[in-house]
């Protein structure tokens, strides 16, 4: 077999030498005292580039997000969120099973208005649990990465934040991938994460770091983030060689996203003729195909036999996702793989 190309996430990049050089050069302590060094220098990088008064180091985006449910939202209470936002579908319903903490979908696969935000709130003169916090997603992953306009007709990020805080609601910013929607957009990260009283960011996806995600604020959310952090399990001690990996993502591998994005327009191009695929555009680093022919596991299991990793994102919807170990040479190898294999699969 040749050479295996993984386009399940851009979370299974390999640390680069150049990041394993830094990662292994890097002053540590214990993160659990608050004095690993390079902790403190990835949270300052990050909370700069957000434009927020500080950052604190978590292992997962997961654990990120939970620890933002948590801040946010009391026992009882809800949250509202997109149909398909990460912290509902992919997270293992962990917000109600450790926090006692409803999440009620709003909207569709890219978002939801004020006017269903408004309308969910008003039930609450009816007996409904509260709701507590607005939560937004940039970019939308189940929607293939497309990113969640700062304005939008009554739905963009700011016409539902500004309506959330106007009504006393707080809200979080699930921004695992805010980086390409920044690349993408244009739009600086500081005005992206300004919506949100605490946004979330990941180090181990497209800056393909090993692990870790933070969490941002103003320095009161911060400060209250990190002493609840141990009790989730979050603290660790001599971390900063996992942070050093994010800071060196941070300082070369943003600017690069825009490769994944053209390779990700690119594969889509090569695509679109394709009978029984019918291929979106991406906006960022991720190709969505609707599969003819029922489920789309029928075509991601020879994909995975032919060496391109795969699954699907929905039942009869593949996704490929490009990333920092996807050259232009392996994209030619993988559009003929896959052009190949799902002609086999219509006829």
């Amino acid at each position: 077999m040749g050479r295996t190309f993984d386009l399940r996430s851009d979370t299974v990049t390999q640390p680069t030498d150049a990041m394993r050089t830094a990662m292994a050069r890097a002053p540590v302590g214990d993160d659990c005292y608050g004095d690993d060094p390079t902790v403190a220098a990835l949270e300052r990088a990050v909370a700069q580039r957000l434009g927020r008064d500080d950052a604190v180091f978590l292992p997962s985006g997961t654990m990120s997000n939970q620890l933002a449910v948590r801040l946010h939202a009391r026992p009882g209470q809800t949250i509202a969120c997109h149909e398909t936002a990460h912290v509902r579908i992919h997270e293992d319903a962990s917000a109600a099973a450790l926090g006692g903490i409803q999440l009620m979908p709003l909207g569709g696969r890219t978002g939801y208005d004020v006017a269903q935000l408004e309308a969910l709130v008003r039930e609450e003169s009816c007996g409904w649990p509260p709701v507590a916090t607005a939560w937004l997603e940039n970019t939308l992953g189940d929607a293939g990465g497309v990113p969640w306009p700062l304005h939008r007709d009554g739905c963009g990020l700011r016409e539902v934040a500004d309506w959330a805080h106007a009504h006393d609601r707080t809200v979080h910013l699930d921004g695992a991938r805010l980086w390409n929607a920044h690349i993408a957009t244009g739009v600086p990260l500081p005005e992206l994460a300004a919506v949100a009283d605490t946004v979330s960011v990941s180090m181990s996806k497209g800056l393909g770091a090993p692990a870790g995600s933070l969490l941002a604020g103003d320095q009161a959310w911060v400060d209250r983030a990190r002493a609840m952090r141990h009790g989730m399990g979050g603290s660790m001690r001599q971390s900063g060689i996992l942070a050093a990996a994010g800071l060196h993502g941070l300082e070369h591998h943003l600017e690069r996203l825009a490769e994944d994005h053209r390779r990700a327009t690119a594969l889509a191009d090569a695509l679109a003729d394709v009978p029984g695929l019918r291929v979106c555009q991406p906006a960022t680093n991720m190709v969505l195909a609707e599969v003819d022919g029922g489920s789309a596991e029928t075509l991601c299991a020879p994909l995975r036999e032919a060496g391109v990793l795969c699954h699907p994102n929905r039942y009869a919807e593949v996704r490929w996702v490009l990333h920092l170990g996807i050259d232009d040479a392996g994209l030619e190898q993988i559009i003929e793989t896959i052009r190949t294999l799902a002609l086999a699969h219509h006829r």
